[in-house]
């Protein structure tokens, strides 16, 4: 008995979760816990007992991300040009955050009492911090570069809005392009990736 009611808990957990990660990266960190518990197909009371605080939830709900994102950091911080790797996690964050609104959200605002969440952030800004560092110093990043700009940059990339998901991510792809040439100490204007068509754009 004890068995299976760990195991129907397992099971409730993870369709919590699964639940969770659609909604709030199609709709964002408002997305109310009776309508998490509907598409999972439980009581909200359930939500509440194995996650009693939201910010567990949400947590929880991004672990994949995070670890995605600390994989990409660690990457360009690898680099033995930091250029080229500031570039690479330029690209590939922009890509992960367009991919989950959601998470953005979160890292963004460093949704109160989510530590996971916080803590991932925190990492964030001082590996770009030294990668920023080591650009400036080898002439690559613009001198007047500032670890703001690397908010205004998820800010922006989190406004994107097109038909579908892999027109987002294509539409971020491009933008990161732009924000790449426009931190370039020497821009090389290369070619950009394709403009996919956005919700907003007019026929033409």
């Amino acid at each position: 008995m004890s068995r299976t009611l760990r195991a129907d808990a397992l099971d409730n957990r993870e369709r919590i979760l699964t639940a969770a990660r659609e909604l709030l990266s199609a709709e964002g960190l408002n997305v109310p816990t009776r309508k998490i518990a509907r598409r999972a197909g439980v009581g909200a009371a359930t939500v509440y007992r194995r996650f009693p605080a939201r910010q567990d939830l949400i947590a929880a709900a991004f672990a994949d991300q995070l670890r995605a994102c600390r994989t990409i950091i660690d990457e360009g911080t690898a680099d033995d040009d930091p250029w080229r790797g500031l570039c690479l996690v330029i690209e590939r964050i922009c890509e992960l955050h367009a991919r989950d609104r959601g998470f953005t959200e979160a890292f963004l605002s460093a949704f109160p009492g989510a530590t996971d969440v916080v803590g991932g952030r925190e990492y964030t800004v001082r590996a770009v911090a030294e990668l920023a560092r080591r650009a400036k110093e080898a002439g690559s990043l613009r001198a007047d570069f500032v670890l703001d700009d690397l908010i205004l940059m998820l800010m922006a990339n989190k406004g994107i809005r097109a038909s579908t998901g892999e027109a987002q991510v294509a539409a971020s792809r491009r933008f990161a392009a732009y924000v790449i040439e426009a931190f370039e100490a020497r821009p090389r204007h290369t070619p950009l990736p394709p403009a996919p068509r956005l919700t907003s754009s007019a026929p033409g």
